[in-house]
């Protein structure tokens, strides 16, 4: 085996050293943040979890636990952690209460919207759409507390695990409803209001992806009561889809639409005759 002439490397080797010192995040802040949300997600849910809690007391420990816990995570984030991290631990814990009351909302509307599921149960276990919700509101009140990196671990980690796609920055009512949900994006600064229910492939994204529009409004606003069907794509800060709307599949939204309107991607099916397709071309796919 040759031996590493040194000399070539030493230029790569100081970029290296200079990198690892500007990013400072520990090898565990991923691991350590996918544990802890799976710990608030088994707190909430005893679906996903053999701890039984008997008394107040035990739920009351279990909370100072979480915030412990929260402390040391985004110590993790070294160079990147806020000065305030036990104000931020105190803040997001006081949420926790109304993050539960709104996900046990979105199951029950989610139960009452769908003929295929037989209890909230089955929703909390079996439900991807649920789960990305779940995660979603946890990763949300701590973007809201300007906490770096870990709420987009979080995110991303639904992504991964259903298919759906939410930025932690965007602004979610509830109940909230997600069938199938495959594909669906969910831009940052997307707004939507209550009872809105989407479908697998919708994406609710930006006209433009300019670095210079980071803090400018970039995706739609969905208001109340909007259902919005597979495929469709809304895009545009300044799009708004007025409340008791229905989205067709497959439409392409730029602009904003009155409430109570029906947008759909129409379909042109025409028979064919021998004498418009006398010269067609045979063609295996």
């Amino acid at each position: 085996m040759e031996t590493i002439n040194r000399n070539s490397y030493i230029h790569f080797a100081k970029s290296l050293l200079s990198k690892r010192q500007t990013h400072s995040c520990t090898a565990s802040l991923k691991s350590e943040a996918i544990q802890y949300l799976q710990g608030i997600i088994d707190f909430l849910f005893p679906h996903f979890s053999n701890k039984v809690y008997y008394t107040q007391e035990d739920v009351l420990s279990k909370l100072q636990l979480l915030k412990r816990d929260l402390i040391e995570l985004i110590k993790l984030l070294n160079g990147q952690a806020p000065k305030n991290i036990t104000e931020i631990a105190d803040s997001f814990i006081q949420k926790i209460p109304g993050i539960d009351k709104m996900l046990w909302n979105d199951a029950e509307a989610i139960f009452e919207g769908d003929p295929a599921a037989e209890s909230i149960d089955e929703v909390i276990l079996a439900y991807p759409g649920f789960m990305a919700i779940i995660i979603f509101r946890i990763a949300h009140e701590l973007y809201l507390l300007k906490v770096s990196i870990i709420p987009r671990i979080f995110t991303e980690y639904a992504h991964e695990k259903t298919g759906i796609d939410i930025h932690p920055g965007a602004q979610i009512g509830s109940p909230f409803f997600i069938d199938h949900g495959t594909g669906i994006v969910i831009g940052e600064t997307t707004v939507i209001g209550k009872n809105v229910k989407l479908y697998q492939g919708v994406t609710l994204g930006a006209m433009s992806v300019d670095k210079s529009l980071s803090h400018v409004k970039r995706h739609p606003t969905i208001e109340n009561d909007v259902i919005i069907y597979s495929q469709a794509v809304i895009l545009g800060g300044n799009t708004i889809i007025g409340s008791g709307s229905i989205v067709g599949g497959n439409s392409w939204v730029t602009q904003s639409i009155p409430p109570n309107s029906v947008v759909y991607n129409k379909s042109e099916v025409r028979v064919k005759t021998n004498q418009e397709f006398e010269n067609t071309i045979d063609f295996i796919i």
